[in-house]
């Protein structure tokens, strides 16, 4: 036990040894493709792809244990990179396949426990002892979950939107009691997302996401021409007047539109954010705001997980952030 406790997790009908070391589980890439019910090149090229883009750092998330394994008749104890509930979990993030998919229902599920538990915390919290109090309890909450690696990285997100932003999480309590507006001093649009464009666009995504194996053929697979209904919504007006007068709501409504009306077979989380920022890019906006890649895959959890009837919080909640960059 000189290297850690060995326990065994069972998934379908097979037996996934798993190490657990320093308050968090370890698995070999060939551990991981057992898991997953994937190819041990696959697993490599998902772990790959995650250090090149920084989603993890690979010396924190990677360690050499000895371990046993079968060759032939023989048990021969060997050296091997092994990895971390961190590295596990952004892995199950992209592997296709029905265990991967399992893997996703059941970390959302818990992100989605975590969430709300956070939440009705910090609303009784803001019931007693005021928004001051409220804040303290997320940045608690924040740090407390972290420290102890008890979500995915998508979790990690969220938290990091709720620490950095809490100022603007604050308007919940606004929009309880009807007293949420908008941000003043919106940016008038200066080039709207056309429908062929924005099919061009998500095509280019495609291609670079099957070629990684990222995505499969369903992806991006318009319904019956559900993008462009979206894209016409945003530009009507009503008495001459827009109904999304400013960027910023625009853009909100854009990722809301197409991640809650699944206008694509597969990928709406992925292309409704891709879209997002692109058209903030097209209006000069996308430098200027208060919304990096944590907060955007956070944003699209949200939404993705929010009742309909929430559709105006989300709705202000994008839009405050925004306009949070901009200060």
């Amino acid at each position: 036990m000189e290297h850690g406790k060995i326990i065994i997790y069972q998934t379908d009908n097979n037996n996934v040894e798993v190490r657990l070391e320093r308050e968090t589980v370890w698995l070999t890439q060939r551990q991981m493709s057992e898991l997953f019910d994937t190819s041990s090149d696959n697993i490599s090229l998902h772990l790959k792809n995650i250090y090149a883009v920084g989603e993890l750092e690979k010396e924190p998330t990677t360690e050499d244990f000895s371990a046993v394994q079968k060759e032939g008749d023989r048990h021969v104890r060997r050296t091997l990179a092994h990895y971390n509930l961190d590295a596990i979990i952004s892995v199950g993030y992209r592997v296709n396949s029905k265990r991967g998919v399992r893997f996703r229902q059941w970390a959302t599920g818990v992100l989605r426990q975590n969430l709300v538990r956070g939440y009705t915390v910090n609303e009784r919290r803001l019931a007693e002892k005021g928004l001051a109090e409220m804040e303290q309890t997320i940045a608690l909450l924040s740090r407390t979950l972290v420290s102890h690696e008890a979500l995915s990285d998508e979790g990690k997100a969220v938290l990091d939107v709720v620490s950095q932003y809490a100022k603007s999480w604050s308007l919940l309590l606004k929009y309880d009691e009807q007293r949420l507006e908008l941000p003043d001093d919106g940016h008038q649009t200066e080039k709207p997302l056309l429908y062929g464009e924005a099919i061009e666009a998500i095509e280019s995504l495609k291609t670079e996401l099957m070629e990684c194996r990222e995505a499969s053929d369903l992806f991006g697979q318009e319904r019956s021409q559900h993008l462009q209904g979206i894209l016409g919504n945003l530009d009507q007006t009503f008495g001459g007047q827009e109904l999304y007068p400013t960027i910023e709501e625009k853009a909100a409504h854009l990722l809301y539109f197409v991640i809650k009306d699944h206008p694509f077979s597969d990928g709406n989380k992925r292309i409704g954010s891709f879209l997002f920022l692109i058209f903030l890019r097209e209006n000069n906006l996308l430098d200027q705001s208060g919304i990096n890649d944590n907060a955007l895959v956070a944003l699209a959890l949200l939404i993705a997980e929010s009742d309909p009837k929430q559709k105006d919080l989300m709705i202000r909640l994008v839009m405050n952030l925004l306009a949070g960059g901009q200060k």
